[in-house]
């Protein structure tokens, strides 16, 4: 039974690992493609930028890994059906419980990764996420300006110039930075500066030390000149990273009584639930006849079902963010009619032998 077992968990893993790579691959290309025609290599850097499609698709993943195991199994289930294997081992007494089980032992601990990634990757990476968009968006950010370059603005006319940067690229030599204003001109320079980490609930800031502030007067002749050993230039106040649920911790979500916390906790919490039920609910749509030509048909069929779960999934979603549905049922009711659809799928037989009773 172990070597049916094994069989039947490999055949299942080898479609699930190459799906997921594809996944991956194809939703980082397009993440890559958009933050490319957006020009947000200009904003950030090309490191930086890498660094922001590694985190959506860290983000996507959640999504993808209970996708990538609903085809899985209907593949590789469909393949073993087709080619007379699934006959072969009900001859020999594999029942179908023990092909469930099978499945179950992989869907399990995806499940748990799944899990794993919504409740703790997912806030983090949303974190690292909002901290680069908004250093893209805060026009001081020199973690996007190369040494030796002149890098200006004819929205806020700034004209910023670095001379050198260190390896981590957050301390800088000889900082020159020009801005025209309504009724002058100020021109700053420094010997050395420092850009600091964004933090939430605080505006950007770049520590500049041992420097110059020239103020040039446009309608008159009282041009001022002053020194600083240490000055700290803050950024625009909607830069500011406040809260944002997604990225909220799950302990912060789970002491909350807002509809939108609500939400996302339940949404991060049903993963695993989600993942499992997929699974069982592909199991059917991989029985096809191996006489008959009805691949196009099943998964045609199973697309279907999986588009009606997707919109219910959001429907849920926004009805626990509305206040339309209170925290009981929330989403579960979803997940109700997805055992209920499972059970209904896997043991049709059972079902009419329950209705025929009554």
């Amino acid at each position: 039974m172990k070597i049916i077992n094994k069989y039947i968990i490999r055949e299942l893993l080898i479609p699930f690992t190459v799906l997921i790579v594809i996944l991956s691959g194809l939703f980082s290309s397009f993440i890559s493609a958009r933050f490319l025609a957006e020009a947000i290599t200009e904003s950030l850097g090309i490191a930086a930028m890498l660094k922001l499609v590694m985190l959506k698709t860290l983000i996507a993943l959640e999504v993808l890994v209970p996708i990538a195991l609903y085809i899985a199994i209907i593949i590789g289930l469909g393949r073993m059906n087709r080619d007379q294997e699934i006959n072969v081992l009900r001859s020999v007494g594999i029942s179908e419980h023990r092909i469930i089980y099978a499945v179950l032992i992989v869907a399990i601990p995806v499940g748990i990764i799944s899990g794993a990634l919504s409740i703790f990757v997912r806030p983090w990476a949303y974190e690292e996420n909002y901290i680069l968009l908004s250093q893209a968006a805060a026009e001081l950010n020199t973690d996007r300006f190369q040494a030796g370059r002149f890098y200006g603005s004819e929205k806020s006319g700034r004209v910023v110039y670095i001379n050198s940067k260190d390896e981590s690229g957050k301390q800088m030599r000889k900082i020159f930075h020009f801005v025209s204003k309504d009724n002058g001109s100020e021109i700053l320079v420094a010997k050395e500066g420092e850009q600091k980490k964004l933090v939430r609930g605080q505006r950007p800031q770049l520590h500049l030390f041992e420097g110059y502030i020239y103020k040039l007067a446009h309608s008159s002749t009282k041009d001022t000149v002053s020194h600083f050993k240490k000055l700290v230039y803050f950024g625009d106040d909607s830069y500011t990273l406040d809260y944002k649920r997604k990225s909220a911790t799950t302990k912060v979500l789970m002491d909350s009584s807002q509809p939108t916390d609500i939400a996302e906790l339940q949404w991060r919490l049903s993963r695993p639930i989600a993942t499992i039920f997929l699974a069982l609910i592909a199991i059917p749509f991989s029985r096809t006849s191996p006489r008959n030509n009805e691949g196009e048909r099943v998964y045609f069929a199973a697309a279907f079902v999986f588009a009606i779960y997707y919109i219910l999934n959001g429907l849920a979603q926004t009805w626990v963010e509305q206040g339309k549905v209170g925290s009981m049922p929330g989403v579960w009711w979803l997940y109700v009619l997805m055992l209920i659809a499972s059970l209904g799928l896997l043991f049709p037989n059972g079902w009419k032998r329950l209705f025929q009773s009554r």
